[in-house]
């Protein structure tokens, strides 16, 4: 065999230096040619068809085509051949013939043609590599027929040398290690054959993009599906039930139409094919060992989904139609404000074809299009981790796309970026992106950069398999296929679902306006189910009789529903999707826990968390943190906030909860305090000690996590994760508050208004460093003001205050402290386990009190003991106000000036007292901002009859808590006769757009004055 790779070698070589072109092959010379290769919209103008000259194609280096296309059964057939032309030179086609001749030193019968087979396989595998990577851009994708795009110069077999004459010229192909029709034992094969399975396998009604995907045994797996199988042959029975659940989508939308003529419903009409390829995407993927779903889509399509996908009862969402009613079930049910109907999520357990049975989720969302992405993620994940799914086969989301969205929205990209992060993957994501071929009245070629809206997907080598919206069998194909890829390699693939919209926006808008010439078209354009129908009628696979039988059948239950929905009273089940058992809603009683540790636990954890391996070569400086921390365990002393923090972690991991810390940089800590992960200096091996707080503790009971620089994604992931299981410990950490705002969407529509919307609780915790030293305008402010201002208690109106019960705080929408204390921060992170309800958490946390020496506290006030610091009748917990530090009496009437204040300015500010002797003033810290502690408020009011009230802060006045704290202060203040507005001062910045300036002198100089006047000896002259 020697010889042949020699003289394979040699012709190959040859013919990398001969020009390939001998002519053009007239049935492809002249093609419709139209806009440039860039062209990205499916609506165009044609131009008229011209005769292209096929260009003289660049040589390609020999290192790009010097596989061993004669290994396996090429070689073999090449053998066979060898011994076929020694015995009979005739019994060969004549370009073998003459190959051989050459090669055996005899005169070839055909001057010129010797050594030609070699070097047109050559050209023939360039040619095939140019459909399998450019095949997409001839795919008949447009259900409209608008779509026009330049037909790449590659597919065009007269640019590789071939004419017509060669068309049922036998080729030898090879297989060059690839699978598809290449490894076939059929190395030779006429040109017209191999021209004809190219068209049907890339440039049919799937166009498919995988060869940007570097992973070799990926593009062959994929090549094995597109090129060797057979065209999808459903039998009669699948055909019936596709054409069944098509039906089903598009009879379903035309009873809302005619029932609902002016009700907004953003309509699946045009892309009904979507609930049949779901369907059998669903099946197949449980068939494939898939247990659960969750699923993640905007209001385009969402009623037909969750009517036909997720069983939601029809007769509900007919009733929402009417106008719905609030759910009932018990006497003072907390119903909350309600949504709109396509924004509801729901779940089930749906049965599958295979005879199983699949959990399907959808997860409720606001009209931020893609906001609700990294949710679906993160609960995917959290679904996953309870399970004890490491192989994440049994878990999965999926996500369905508007094209203009997917295109457009950053956060589609930050989620796709999470996918394949070892703390955040979910072993892949199928996203279904419903392509109207127009956003809201935006066309393609305003809206996105790219060819395709789903080039985006290419940034993580997602395999994406366009396919056209009429053609269901090959939706249904598709959609089989992305949950194999899923299965297979658990990694994400996009399903580019080419529709349209056959109405506007919604159903009361006019697309004309904007799309004349699209939707002139799509007038007179037939439905896919009408397109089906003709299809099986066609073929024989339905009768007339099967049709209306099956149009009747459904049109005949969907009237009964309707019927149904007039007397339906929806309950309260119907809105929880997935109820946390035994945990209360708003208006159930709930009663304050103790949050304080038994002496020898926190004594025993301590001590597993400060010990290093032996083997260990930390940094010195972080050695030196774990030792003073082994001595805080031991003096019970002196106990800082990153070690505080840590005892939360352990002690709750020590009885059981799951606990989840992620964002940047959180495993060190932004500002060095945390050093959750120790890295061994000398060969970088990485130490977690909360890894070991039990024996064989599984290795995700605790996770500390660096994230990617996302806020949106990362935070939507984290808030998705914390609402699969309340018993789980799920913190976010911005980097600096200030970056919090690039998540905006995911506080203002979810985390704030959740519950509210759609009854569903978190218990996510927020921390987000904030205070202001010096550094400038965006490294000062976690805008307090914000989250302040979306909190939901009436500030005119003080809430039943009974301190044994958590009634206002399970009222609230959510809670925002500003802690200053170890112990409290400790406190405030275990209470939101050791209760019987969930809220999200808001915590401003510290920068440089992280390493103060007066931020301390004793190990005394984290234990349960009686008679230690923060005991009480009820135990130890968070405390929400914590009284002057002196030691005052219930009633002090020589105070002459009560300051309330919250966060670090408390520490600066008891420093200036002590400076300037102030002993009549007293300053009290406001822990917890919201819910607003009236009560202990109220009581500090009495303790200092006297005293001038004052409400300091280092923000600037229109910002930090002060718009917040004002009314409910006065509010206090008027329930005890201490008078209002004018009685309350205010101490602070100025009003300011920027949050901080930018020049340290001026920082210093504002802070030195804001100090001076809260301590004046004189009275404060505010607001006049």
């Amino acid at each position: 065999m020697g010889w042949w790779y020699r003289a394979a070698s040699s012709i190959a070589k040859r013919s990398i230096r001969r020009n390939f072109y001998r002519g053009e092959l007239s049935c492809y010379a002249t093609r419709t040619s139209i806009l440039p290769s860039t062209s990205r919209n499916f609506q165009t103008t044609v131009f008229k068809p011209k005769a292209q000259t096929a260009p003289v194609p660049h040589s390609v280096p020999l290192s790009r085509l010097a596989d061993n296309f004669l290994d396996g059964t090429s070689s073999v057939y090449l053998e066979e051949l060898q011994r076929a032309w020694e015995a009979d030179p005739n019994s060969v086609d004549e370009s073998w013939d003459n190959f051989f001749r050459n090669f055996v030193g005899q005169a070839p019968t055909s001057p010129g043609i010797s050594g030609q087979t070699i070097q047109e396989s050559m050209r023939l595998l360039l040619l095939v590599r140019a459909y399998q990577v450019n095949g997409h851009m001839k795919a008949k994708l447009d259900p409209l027929g608008l779509e026009v795009r330049k037909i790449p110069d590659e597919l065009d077999p007269s640019l590789y040398g071939f004419t017509e004459a060669d068309l049922d010229r036998e080729f030898f192909l090879g297989v060059w290690n690839m699978s598809g029709f290449l490894s076939e034992n059929r190395p030779v094969q006429t040109l017209r054959s191999i021209l004809t399975r190219l068209e049907q396998a890339y440039c049919g009604s799937i166009g498919f993009e995988y060869m940007h995907i570097p992973d070799r045994d990926k593009c062959n797996w994929l090549r094995e599906k597109i090129e060797t199988s057979a065209p999808t042959q459903f039998s009669r029975k699948r055909r019936e039930d596709i054409f069944d659940r098509l039906a089903w989508s598009t009879l379903f939308e035309n009873f809302l139409a005619t029932k609902w003529t002016s009700a907004k419903r953003f309509g699946l009409e045009g892309g009904e094919t979507l609930i049949p390829g779901m369907k059998e995407m669903f099946d197949h993927a449980s068939d494939l060992g898939v247990e659960s779903i969750v699923m993640g889509m905007a209001h385009r399509g969402r009623l037909n989904v969750l009517g036909n996908i997720v069983r939601k009862p029809i007769r509900q969402i007919f009733c929402e139609f009417s106008g719905g009613v609030l759910p009932v079930d018990e006497a003072g049910l907390y119903t909350g404000t309600g949504d709109v109907k396509y924004h509801l999520g729901t779940s089930y357990d749906r049965p599958t074809r295979g005879g199983k049975r699949i959990h399907l989720s959808l997860l409720a969302n606001p009209s931020h299009l893609e906001a609700v992405n990294p949710l679906v993620v993160g609960k995917t994940r959290a679904k996953q981790y309870y399970s004890d799914d490491v192989e994440r086969e049994k878990h999965m989301g999926v996500l369905i796309h508007g094209d203009g969205s997917f295109a457009g929205q950053g956060v589609v990209y930050e989620t796709l970026h999470l996918s394949a992060l070892p703390n955040y993957t979910t072993g892949g994501t199928i996203h279904i992106v419903l392509n109207n071929q127009v956003a809201f009245t935006t066309d393609p070629k305003a809206g996105r950069s790219s060819q395709y809206s789903t080039d985006v997907a290419k940034a993580i080598n997602a395999p994406i398999f366009h396919v056209n919206g009429d053609d269901v069998e090959a939706v249904v194909h598709v959609c089989e296929l992305a949950a194999e890829w899923r299965q297979t390699f658990h990694s994400d693939v996009v399903v580019d679902l080419v529709c349209y919209r056959r109405f506007g926006h919604n159903e009361i808008d006019e697309p004309s306006f904007t799309q004349p010439k699209m939707y002139k078209v799509i007038r007179n354009h037939p439905s896919a189910l009408e397109i089906y129908q003709k299809k099986l009628l066609e073929l024989g696979e339905l009768t007339k009789g099967d049709v209306d039988k099956i149009h009747q059948k459904i049109t005949s239950i969907l009237n009964e529903e309707f019927l149904a929905s007039k007397d339906y009273v929806p309950k309260r089940r119907d809105w929880l999707s997935a109820y946390w058992s035994g945990f209360k809603s708003p208006e159930q009683i709930s009663r304050i826990r103790n949050t304080g540790v038994k002496p020898e636990i926190l004594k025993n954890v301590g001590k597993a968390i400060t010990v290093l391996p032996g083997n260990l070569t930390p940094h010195k400086a972080v050695k030196r943190i774990y030792e003073q921390r082994a001595q805080m365990i031991e003096t019970g002393e002196d106990i800082d906030w990153g070690f505080a923090e840590a005892l939360a972690f352990a002690t709750l991991v020590v009885e059981g909860n799951h606990v989840r810390l992620s964002g940047q940089d959180v495993e060190r800590g932004t500002f060095s305090h945390r050093h959750a992960v120790v890295h061994d200096q000398t060969n970088g091996e990485k130490y977690c000690p909360l890894d070991h707080v039990i024996i064989n503790q599984n290795k995700e009971l605790f996770t500390v996590s660096n994230s990617s620089l996302s806020e949106f994604g990362v935070l939507g992931f984290e808030l998705g994760y914390s609402m699969e299981n309340p018993n789980s410990l799920v913190i976010w950490e911005a980097q600096f508050g200030d970056f919090a705002n690039g998540a905006q969407v995911i506080f203002d529509n979810f985390l704030s208004s959740g519950e509210s919307k759609w009854l569903r609780q978190t218990g996510l915790v927020v921390l987000l460093p904030h205070g202001y030293d010096g550094q400038g305008p965006e490294h000062s402010s976690g805008r307090l003001e914000r989250f302040l201002q979306m909190a939901d208690g009436h500030p005119y109106i003080i809430p039943e205050m009974d301190p044994t019960l958590g009634k206002q705080i399970q009222e609230c929408n959510w809670q925002i402290v500003n802690v200053t204390t170890p112990a409290n921060f400790f406190h405030v992170l275990r209470r939101q386990i050791h209760r019987e309800f969930r809220k999200p958490l808001i915590v401003m946390s510290p920068k440089n009190l992280l390493r103060s020496k007066v931020c301390r506290s004793n190990l005394s006030e984290f234990d349960d003991v009686q008679g230690h610091p923060g005991f009480d009748k009820q135990g130890t917990r968070f405390k929400r106000l914590i009284k002057d530090r002196n030691d005052h009496s219930n009633v002090e009437e020589g105070i002459r000036r009560l300051i309330l204040c919250s966060g670090k300015v408390y520490y600066e500010l008891d420093d200036q007292r002590s400076k300037v002797d102030a002993k009549d003033v007293a300053i009290c810290r406001v822990e917890q901002l919201c819910p607003f502690p009236y009560d202990l408020v109220q009581r500090e009011l009495n303790r200092y009859p006297n005293a001038e009230v004052v409400w300091c802060q280092e923000e600037p006045m229109n910002m930090g808590g002060y718009t917040y704290v004002l009314p409910r202060l006065i509010t206090s203040m008027k329930s005890i006769g201490r008078g209002g507005y004018e009685d309350v001062k205010y101490v602070g910045r100025a009003p300011s757009a920027a949050t901080a300036t930018g020049f340290l002198k001026v920082h210093q100089k504002e802070h030195v004055e804001l100090l001076g006047k809260a301590l004046q000896s004189e009275p404060i002259n505010f607001p006049y």
